[in-house]
């Protein structure tokens, strides 16, 4: 056998040993979602076809011609019986792209669609695109926002770091042909996590939107806002009103941004969003949860104090540490949702929990009181609580 014949066998059997791997489910320590034991993405799941040239003449050696650094940041849903992710995925170049993932059952043997997105560019090119959320809107499209890079022509001939972040907007009817509609315009200079909202308002477009100053500082914006658009082909949102807005020592004091689109239940809409603040080791993003009203999304009914998900272990390793983000998630028929999120901007988990679960933990868990006297307070009611049912149990 030759060498070149050796070494494509090897790649193979140890790409599809990756691809079939189950994940085991974690005893759950807080009872309102399991974590799993593996990753269902990462950057080694890409297909060897995107990475390997297999022809012999062209690549005697079979060396890796394309190398992916991650697989992250995936937007979700569930399309014709599957389990979809669009994932960002990273190259080596540090251009990220997008392509489909699917699973028979949400949790493993998550497999690439055979051919990255084509996702087309306006006449401002796409400098780098990533963080997608797909929306399937009431009027009959599946929608992809995501946050369309480019270099800031303000900036200084010596400066290579400044950019502008705006989002772009693509839709479509079967994950592989996508229109591109114009980038979305607000007051904002910078836009970096655009939601859009599954239902028509007042037969308008609905946006949550995360308003910044700068690319990477929010300054005197930030927040989650909410916008309404007349139309999406060209989405214009003139005001922008902030539904929950940074606040200092929280877990989101220094920035916030919505992360799926929410989930309409009888109570109200069920919003998943990550959190940011300032450690002495640097940025720490958690997922916290919030729900607002049927009638008026920018009404805020419930807020737990704190974090729903932060990382651990492993998950707080990697190109950006100790960071979890989610932009996607699905609710099936049996109202079990999957939450689909990265840690360190390296890899893709998923966490299970229901829909009750969520709206127990969302509208019982006591708010933050924003100092340490009223968290004692929260405990001691607990405290209180317990003492009494467990003299009634006796």
């Amino acid at each position: 056998m030759t060498y070149f014949k050796k070494r494509q066998q090897e790649l193979n059997r140890a790409h599809e040993a990756l691809l079939k791997m189950s994940n085991t489910e974690l005893p759950s320590a807080n009872g309102i979602y399991s974590r799993y034991q593996n990753p269902v993405l990462t950057g080694e799941h890409a297909p060897l076809t995107w990475r390997y040239d297999f022809n012999p003449d062209t690549n005697p050696y079979l060396l890796e011609r394309f190398g992916i650094n991650a697989a992250f940041n995936a937007g979700a849903m569930k399309f014709n019986g599957k389990y979809i992710l669009a994932v960002r995925v990273e190259g080596l170049d540090r251009k990220s792209f997008f392509a489909i993932a699917e699973s028979d059952n949400g949790i493993d043997n998550f497999r690439f669609w055979e051919e990255p997105m084509v996702i087309p560019e306006t006449e401002d090119l796409d400098t780098n695109v990533y963080d997608m959320r797909l929306t399937a809107h009431e009027d009959g499209w599946i929608y992809g926002l995501f946050c369309a890079e480019r270099k800031d022509p303000a900036a200084p001939a010596f400066d290579q770091t400044m950019a502008v972040a705006q989002c772009g907007i693509v839709r479509t009817k079967d994950l592989i042909n996508w229109d591109r509609l114009a980038d979305l315009k607000t007051p904002s200079p910078q836009q970096r996590n655009v939601v859009l909202h599954p239902e028509f308002v007042d037969g308008k477009y609905a946006f949550y939107t995360r308003p910044q100053d700068g690319f990477i500082e929010s300054g005197t914006g930030g927040g989650i806002g909410f916008g309404l658009s007349d139309s999406i082909e060209n989405a214009l949102i003139t005001k922008e009103h902030i539904v929950q807005n940074k606040l200092y020592h929280t877990v989101y004091e220094a920035k916030n941004g919505l992360g799926p689109e929410p989930l309409k239940t009888p109570h109200g809409w069920l919003h998943l969003a990550h959190g940011v603040r300032n450690t002495a080791a640097g940025l720490r993003y958690v997922l916290y949860m919030f729900m607002t009203d049927l009638n008026d999304l920018t009404k805020v009914i419930y807020k737990p104090g704190g974090y729903l998900l932060a990382p651990v272990g492993e998950e707080r390793i990697g190109d950006v540490s100790n960071v979890v983000f989610s932009n996607g998630w699905i609710r099936d028929e049996d109202d079990q949702v999957f939450i689909y999120y990265a840690s360190s901007d390296t890899r893709m988990h998923v966490a299970t929990t229901t829909i009750p679960k969520l709206l127990d933990y969302v509208m019982n868990t006591p708010e933050d009181g924003l100092r340490s006297a009223t968290a004692v307070q929260s405990i001691l009611k607990i405290v209180n609580n317990n003492k009494k049912a467990l003299q009634d149990i006796a």
